[in-house]
């Protein structure tokens, strides 16, 4: 069943690979800032304002804040061209390597959505950035997407980075207005509760939070929307990190869409940027999925498991090439 609904290669031979070397110096590490460092610029600028601003300084701070707020998530639109170059320069700083198993499957499906699945999460995917087809390493056209958490475009300043960095919600809507566009997408189904699985005290487990996560399945059957598994190598490690552990701290995730924690990267900075660890993403053969008038819970139960095996079989593939041989996925 798997080989006939995957159109599955091992032959690596076949596989199409792409390689950068990594330059982690200072205007690619700038660059980087200007994308991923907006959650300790905010949080620098709110505690500024509370503390030590004077009453025109915190009065500039909150009104630039509800301006951001207010404006357009892709406004200025000169900002797309501040993404694309934020993007080139995150090709270089993580001398990203993309592995696409079996390209021409993929480019059968020209003109039709693509729904590429990237795991894990872990502390920010920002993995997927490999996708933004300003790059053109992976098939899907240049309307070519990320879809994540909503609680960033309700952040000022950064909703419009991560905009201009083709992003869009990850919502139930923003899914079906794409797939019926026929717009190809990239998106975490692991989500923010696989941060709260993660365990430093278990470093060689490396936990998708799948077991339930069925919904994009379900989508995926009521358009015949292709599934790609894709696994990102070396995002674990990339930040250091500690959160209050509980019931509690799982639904106020749940709640507000992200995970509250404190987190430290590269020189040790609190809410800054990452290690520049070499990043590879792997691209496995595409899942067909048919359109299904009458979706039942069996068959969204088959296509899951299907998903769930071809992304565990991506992982072995790829493994010891990549030096995780020790360690193991677990789906929870």
């Amino acid at each position: 069943m798997s080989s006939e609904k995957s159109g599955r290669s091992v032959d690596p031979s076949q596989w199409k690979i792409t390689d950068t070397q990594q330059d982690c110096g200072f205007i690619n590490s700038f660059a980087i800032t200007l994308w991923l460092g907006w959650n300790g610029i905010v949080l620098c600028l709110v505690l500024y304002a509370i503390f030590l601003a004077s009453n025109m300084e915190r009065a500039v701070v909150l009104g630039l804040m509800i301006l951001s707020l207010l404006m357009p998530p892709d406004f200025p639109a000169v900002g797309h061209k501040l993404g694309d170059w934020i993007t080139l320069r995150a090709e270089q700083y993580f001398g990203l390597k993309t592995i696409i198993e079996d390209e021409d499957s993929l480019l059968k499906y020209s003109g039709k959505a693509i729904i590429y699945a990237f795991s894990p999460h872990d502390m920010l995917p920002f993995g997927v950035f490999a996708f933004n087809p300003i790059l053109n390493r992976i098939p899907g056209g240049s309307t070519m997407h990320c879809l994540m958490t909503s609680a960033i475009f309700n952040i000022p300043f950064m909703k419009h980075v991560y905009t201009w960095m083709k992003a869009k919600p990850v919502d139930k809507k923003t899914f079906m207005a794409r797939l019926h566009k026929n717009k190809s997408f990239t998106f975490c189904p692991g989500g923010v509760q696989e941060v709260i699985l993660l365990d430093p005290q278990k470093p060689d487990d490396l936990v998708l939070f799948l077991q339930n996560r069925k919904g994009f399945i379900k989508l995926s059957l009521s358009t015949g929307s292709p599934i790609v598994p894709v696994f990102g190598f070396h995002l674990d490690g990339t930040f250091g990190y500690w959160f209050p552990r509980g019931a509690w701290i799982e639904r106020l995730s749940r709640a507000i869409g992200f995970l509250p924690l404190i987190y430290w990267g590269r020189f040790g900075i609190p809410f800054g940027i990452p290690h520049p660890k070499k990043l590879t993403i792997v691209v496995g053969p595409p899942i067909d999925v048919p359109k299904t008038d009458e979706i039942t819970n069996e068959k969204i139960d088959e296509y899951h498991k299907l998903f769930v095996d071809e992304l565990t079989k991506l992982f072995d593939r790829h493994k010891h090439r990549e030096g995780y041989g020790s360690k193991r996925l677990k789906i929870a």
